[in-house]
């Protein structure tokens, strides 16, 4: 039987993946001088790394 605990682990563990995998993300969008693509005001833009970073929104 799977455990409230074991379940909050595994969700702390996929939440901790995903954010190193961003984090990866950023450096190569970096690396590369290349643009983030996001929904933002329910619409789709183009972000620089360091754009995206000034205004947090991460």
């Amino acid at each position: 039987m799977i455990t409230i605990e074991s379940q909050l682990e595994e969700r702390d563990k996929i939440v901790k993946g995903l954010a190193l995998a961003f984090e990866r993300l950023l450096e190569s969008k970096r690396a590369n001088n290349s643009e983030l693509v996001i929904i933002r005001d329910g619409k789709i833009v183009k972000v620089k790394p360091a754009d995206f970073e000034k205004y947090n929104l991460k």
